[in-house]
């Protein structure tokens, strides 16, 4: 449990600062032992490893996660054989391909990757990514203008699953592939093939394949590609491309849609990372430079540096600029739009805080009969209500339905917790006819709805959620891994936690608590940043800084501490400047000591 501390709290009952109960994740002592033993690593680390179910003969796969070891022969996946083939039967015999991509980062990402992957086998196809304003997944407009140019063969990427209608009428004049991970419903759209391994006739043979993001798929169907034009004779007169050189964008899609990072897709990310810091994509070297990223690359940057910018321009600018950006020839276009793409993520950010601020003057002090956040305002900007869902189910510990009230519908987004699979509550609230259109996955899910009949969506979602959670108050939880005293958070520690990287979905960065931490200076920085020197009754200092804190009952205890001791709960990390390394704690949250 701990590294040179043996307190031991017992913090049932007790609430911190920010509202929230701590509490450890469990683990089998004896297995931590063995684990520490025989990999050298510290006691809290391999209690980590353990309390995350990694069995004392998976670590060196965890540790050193290889796509060669765990990914299956991808025609394992239901469709995959006959649309590799289909595929390949295009490329050989120079059919006219076209692309449907979502305008998210998994679509943007998987999109490019078959662009890309398209081009270097000479094939130069178009991409047709919707604005907001037209909805998610293919439209008629979009297949009416592939058909009258002459396309013979459409994919949809990240989307199309439960596209029936337009995909259908599509397939009366064209063949259509279907590559997508979306919650599917009993029914498919009778199309050519549809390759998601979230269909319900798939095997449970290879369960970690329902994770894959869109991107994934997208490059489980390229390998299928490659080796069936291996096999007829492609190649004999055509150069092979070097599949390898397109994880970046895998590893950029697979973590920033939040899928759990298991199996392959964390080999997806680790191998992804690597390739990213050859900047061979020049559209994301352009944005890497324009987000001013000097260190070393890891998921952190790809979540919340690299992905809301790509994300930007399918929120409140132009849905097609990332997927241009990932697909771009030269560094003068690349930086155009990584410029471009920043500059639309700035008024994301406005926007955001306005919708945010409205959201949240709405729900307090309001009494809500179900363990839900559900909120909506007329005319608030379609392209922040998923993040403004997302920083709500944050605070308040609950699944979070954020709806814009338009016109003609209401559009809206859900973000999830733990335990409450929010693309299946979308999926039977549509097909309980209360909403119109729908579709996601575990966390994350988009719906439009008639306003009529946003009550009654209410009183399903919150009976559904309450069958899963019960419908007692939630006092959100803070999930610790382990215990550290100051004087032991050192760079050798830091570098054994960066082994259990990549952080994301169902394998999130190792949250600690300092135990004994008196504040010896604090003063705010920045927007409300607050930034401290940490000590502790045993000796040690450390560097702190709590983000945005200083409005809260936090950050004013952090500020007027008088000698207080406390507990504290965050992150530690590596800080390098001007090539010195230090450590640092990210604070999160505090507990009277």
């Amino acid at each position: 449990m701990s590294d040179n501390t043996a307190v031991c709290i017992d913090f049932e009952n007790t609430v911190s600062l920010n509202g929230n109960l701590w509490k450890f994740a469990p683990y089998n002592e004896n297995t931590a032992e063995l684990i520490a033993s025989k990999y050298g690593l510290s006691i809290t680390i391999a209690g980590i490893l353990a309390a995350r179910g990694v069995k004392i003969n998976e670590i060196d796969c965890f540790l050193h996660p290889k796509i060669q070891n765990l990914m299956p022969d991808p025609v394992v996946l239901k469709d995959m054989e006959k649309a590799s083939q289909k595929i390949a039967k295009a490329i050989i015999n120079k059919e006219t391909i076209a692309l449907i991509g979502d305008y998210d980062v998994d679509g943007a990402t998987s999109s490019s990757l078959m662009k890309l992957f398209l081009h270097d086998l000479g094939i130069e196809v178009p991409i047709h990514i919707p604005e907001r304003e037209e909805g998610y997944g293919p439209s008629r407009q979009a297949v009416d203008d592939f058909l009258n140019s002459g396309v013979q063969l459409l994919i949809t990427t990240d989307c199309g699953t439960t596209a029936f209608e337009v995909l259908e009428y599509a397939q009366k004049n064209m063949d259509v592939i279907v590559l997508d991970h979306h919650e599917a419903e009993v029914k498919l759209p009778q199309v050519y093939a549809v390759v998601n391994p979230k269909r319900l006739d798939e095997s449970n043979d290879y369960p970690t394949l329902k994770y894959l993001a869109a991107v994934g798929v997208v490059f489980m169907t390229i390998v299928a590609v490659n080796r069936e034009l291996r096999q007829q004779g492609f190649y004999n007169t055509h150069t092979a491309p070097d599949l390898l050189k397109y994880l970046d964008l895998v590893a950029l899609g697979t973590v920033c849609d939040v899928v759990p990072l298991q199996g392959l897709n964390r080999a997806f990310v680790s191998q992804g990372l690597k390739i990213m810091s050859l900047h061979q994509n020049i559209g994301l070297q352009a944005l890497i430079e324009r987000s001013g990223i000097t260190e070393t690359l890891g998921s952190y940057h790809l979540g919340y540096i690299l992905g809301p910018r790509i994300n930007a321009g399918g929120r409140v600018g132009e849905s097609s600029a990332g997927s241009r950006l990932l697909c771009a020839k030269n560094k003068q276009q690349a930086m155009l739009l990584a410029e471009k793409l920043n500059q639309f993520n700035e008024t994301r950010k406005e926007i955001e805080a306005h919708v945010l601020l409205k959201a949240i003057e709405i729900l307090e002090g309001t009494p809500q009969k179900y363990p839900m956040v559900f909120v909506y305002g007329e005319d608030w900007h379609q392209g922040v209500i998923g993040i403004v869902a997302g920083k709500l189910k944050e605070r308040y510990g609950l699944p979070s339905f954020v709806m814009s009230i338009e016109t003609d519908e209401v559009k809206g987004s859900a973000r999830s917790v733990a335990g409450l699979n929010v693309g299946s509550l979308i999926i039977a609230a549509k097909e309980k006819g209360l909403l119109t259109k729908g579709g996601g996955h575990n966390m994350a899910a988009g719906f439009s709805l008639k306003e009529e009949n946003l009550e009654a969506f209410r009183e399903f979602a919150g009976e559904y959620i309450s069958s899963f959670l019960g419908k007692e108050k939630v006092i959100p939880v803070v999930e610790l891994d382990g215990i550290i005293s100051v004087n032991a958070a050192t760079i050798d520690f830091v570098e054994q936690l960066e082994m259990l990287s990549p952080f994301g979905a169902a394998n999130p960065e190792p949250k600690l608590m300092l135990t004994n931490v008196k504040i010896i200076k604090s003063d705010i920085v920045g927007s409300g940043h607050i930034r401290c020197i940490l000590g502790s009754t045993i000796g040690g200092r450390l560097k702190a800084i709590a983000f945005r804190a200083a409005d809260s009952e936090m950050g004013k205890a952090l500020l007027k501490s008088n000698g207080e001791i406390f507990n504290l709960a965050g992150t530690l990390r590596k800080d390098c400047w001007l090539g010195k390394k230090q450590v640092q704690f990210i604070i999160e949250d505090v507990m009277r000591g």
